[in-house]
């Protein structure tokens, strides 16, 4: 298994590390436009392995021939939000970034897999998704585990009890019309109304979906990247280790939940063929009303796109 991670910076090190530490892979290769950054930091991952036990041998690279043959692809490349900025601020900028890369890297490993990380991670999805011309099952994007994950956090904050036993899930774009399903939002198979009211919840809820734009503003001059390679990270064991999870990823949808032609977070089964099955629950008036409405923003800002 050879896995290639686009993007030095944050999010994309960081992702890297959390490959070479679950020994995901036989070599990761991390690759950026900056000189001597990858290759200082894929040294410098490859000499801790005798420390973490891990034989997974870690390289960084200018040169986008050394990621010939890759298995899985993770596109972090682009940049972060300031304060202030939403994601949709980086589409123009970031979505030049993402079409670059994956013109590089896509024609040198035609099976890959590719999990996009980059903001706004349903559009660029979608970038990545035309210029690779890779099937459907094989380009997605990592939000709705980052999104659950956030509003898995807060609900155990507020309670006070582990993230283990909170199930949880998150739909739709990755911005502010994301839609945590708080009806299927349970503490170890206990309805989640049963343990608060409708105002902390709701509280709860605004919370994760300005989850973002809070760790920005806290630093000033980056974004999260703990939480966000955390995410990928899990996607690419999934898909590794063939485990036919379901997790909430960023599809192009055909007709599921009504919808079309469009990336948007929805339950997914990721095995080692990518997506192999896009889950549909059931969901309310109201909650396909507001995934109807997040994945209508994100086809808005996809016509705004000049590929």
């Amino acid at each position: 298994m050879k896995i290639t991670v686009v993007g030095a910076g944050n999010v994309g090190a960081t992702a890297a590390q959390r490959i070479v530490d679950k020994e995901l892979a036989n070599e990761v290769v991390l690759i950026d436009i900056i000189e001597g950054l990858p290759q200082g930091k894929g040294l410098d991952m490859f000499e801790s392995s005798p420390i973490g036990g891990t034989d997974t041998r870690a390289t960084g690279t200018n040169d986008y021939a050394a990621t010939a043959g890759s298995d899985i692809i993770v596109i972090t490349a682009g940049i972060a939000r300031k304060p202030g900025m939403t994601r949709e601020q980086l589409q123009e900028t970031n979505a030049g970034i993402v079409k670059s890369v994956t013109a590089q890297v896509a024609p040198k490993s035609p099976k890959a897999i590719i999990i996009v990380v980059s903001n706004p991670l349903d559009v660029m999805t979608y970038v990545a998704y035309k210029v690779s011309g890779f099937d459907r099952t094989r380009v997605m994007g990592m939000a709705g585990i980052l999104d659950t994950a956030r509003y898995r956090t807060f609900i155990a904050e507020a309670l006070n009890v582990s993230v283990e036993d909170i199930q949880a899930l998150v739909l739709g774009g990755h911005g502010d019309s994301m839609v945590p399903l708080v009806r299927y939002t349970t503490i170890a198979g206990v309805p989640l109304a049963e343990f608060m009211d409708k105002e902390t919840i709701e509280k709860i809820v605004k919370r994760t979906r300005d989850g973002g734009i809070e760790i920005v503003n806290y630093l000033k001059t980056g974004s999260a990247y703990y939480a966000p390679s955390a995410a990928a990270v899990e996607m690419v064991e999934a898909i590794v280790k063939n485990k036919n999870r379901i997790l909430p990823c960023a599809a192009w949808l055909q007709g599921e939940y009504g919808l079309m032609d469009t990336f948007v977070g929805v339950p997914v089964k990721l095995s080692r063929k990518g997506i192999e099955k896009v889950v549909e629950v059931p969901l309310t008036p109201d909650e396909k009303a507001a995934l109807t409405k997040s994945a209508d923003e994100v086809k808005a800002n996809i016509a705004k796109l000049n590929l």
